[in-house]
């Protein structure tokens, strides 16, 4: 069986979650529909179960990982076989060079 990775999230990785949830909260009018959209992110990124279960990130290559939740990516990169650490959560709808190096 899979022992589950340690999963770290960055300062701005967390200032991210924070933003994403702000501007849904202003746009739908909703705090229940931008704290559902958090959850969903953050369950997302509790799934991770080993370093390698998601892509490579095609814009920023190796060792930087991605995965899709609704339309944010959320960025990570692998610091050892028994942690990760998530880098940034950037919305798809934007243009991926405005994305943090």
């Amino acid at each position: 069986m899979d022992q589950k990775v340690k999963i770290v999230w960055s300062d701005a990785a967390k200032e991210d979650l924070k933003i994403i949830y702000q501007q849904l909260k202003d746009y739908t009018e909703s705090s229940q529909t931008a704290i559902r959209v958090v959850r969903e992110i953050v369950g997302h990124s509790k799934s991770i179960v080993h370093t390698e279960q998601y892509q490579v990130d095609e814009y920023l290559g190796e060792p930087f990982r991605r995965m899709v939740v609704r339309n944010y990516k959320i960025i990570y990169k692998v610091q050892s076989k028994e942690e990760i650490r998530l880098l940034q959560i950037f919305d798809t709808r934007r243009h991926p060079s405005k994305m943090r190096k």
